[in-house]
């Protein structure tokens, strides 16, 4: 019998405070059923185990970031919405590490969670909107959302390892790649003809 109070949405919750605080590839069911004060038995009731724990991991954390770049982006457009979409991306990946870090691993997802789940589909109707503001079509459309994740994760990850050593602060960087990405995004050059595809 399920221990009252206890659901897959809890087991995930807790394994995603843990992955914040001792990082999202280290978090072990051992230690969410600590945390719960339960035997590690009782979360196989709620989730298939570790894998099926991080798939659900990712998927809260992506709705949670999306959320947040949605309610900071919300009635921007244009360069505005640039900074502020950039700008809560970051704010996210800093003040959650460990979830931030599942939205961007490679660990497999039930497809019948993913189907339903709307952080994922949300966060590309978001990004994709954002950039048609400047005009953008296809292919131009996917190159540009590439290379935005490029950075705003590169960014954030060479920050998370302290790889900005430079005298300069990282937030003087960070304002200046953006208004660096928003030239060029007003003047995104033209597909050329038999670019391969």
């Amino acid at each position: 019998m399920a221990r009252a109070g206890l659901s897959a949405e809890r087991v995930t919750a807790v394994g995603a405070e843990l992955a914040d605080e001792v990082g999202f590839e280290r978090v072990t069911m051992a230690q969410v059923a600590r945390r719960l004060g339960v035997k590690d038995a009782s979360l196989y009731t709620h989730v298939r185990g570790l894998e099926d724990l991080r798939g659900r991991i990712a998927l809260l954390a992506a709705d949670e970031k999306t959320l947040h770049i949605a309610e900071a982006t919300a009635g921007r457009a244009g360069k505005d919405a640039l900074v502020a979409f950039a700008d809560a991306w970051r704010e996210y990946a800093h003040r959650h590490p460990g979830r931030y870090a599942a939205t961007q691993s490679t660990v497999r997802i039930d497809p019948e969670l993913a189907v339903d789940a709307p952080g994922p589909r949300r966060a590309v109707e978001l990004t994709y909107g954002m950039l048609r503001g400047y005009g953008l079509a296809e292919p131009d459309l996917t190159d540009a959302v590439r290379l935005l994740r490029s950075t705003f994760h590169g960014f954030v990850a060479l920050e998370a390892t302290g790889g900005f050593a430079h005298g300069r602060t990282p937030q003087q960087s960070w304002t200046r790649a953006l208004d660096a990405l928003h030239v060029l995004l007003e003047h995104w050059p033209a597909s050329r003809e038999g670019d391969p595809s």
